[in-house]
């Protein structure tokens, strides 16, 4: 009698502990948690690659200063020239009291003469 209580208490668990992992992976192929899990995936991989992006930059960024240096003291160039002061031109001249127009152009305001 005891036999039989044993085996048939093992066979119970037994198949408690079966239904409890196929009912856990039943849930892990649903389309949502799938979609989840994808979405999950691609942001962790985006932040890597993101990571690596800016770790590059920040390497050739740095490099680049250290060949900027190496060059300037090749050629002798240690101080950067000063820039020249920026110089001011008026785009349009605001004269009201006399505007100029264009007589005589060959430019057409006709949009369907060119088709």
């Amino acid at each position: 009698m005891f036999r039989r209580t044993f085996w048939f208490t093992t066979g119970v668990a037994a198949g408690v502990w079966a239904t409890t992992k196929v009912n856990r992976k039943l849930k892990q192929l649903t389309p949502e948690s799938l979609a989840a899990t994808a979405a999950n995936k691609a942001l962790e991989t985006g932040q890597r690659l993101k990571d690596r992006a800016v770790g590059f930059a920040l390497d050739v960024r740095d490099n680049m200063a250290q060949r900027e240096a190496e060059l300037e003291e090749a050629l002798g160039i240690q101080d950067s020239p000063e820039l020249p002061a920026a110089r001011r031109y008026a785009a349009i001249e605001n004269n009201r009291s006399n505007p100029k127009y264009i007589e005589n152009t060959t430019y057409s305001y006709n949009r369907n003469e060119d088709h």
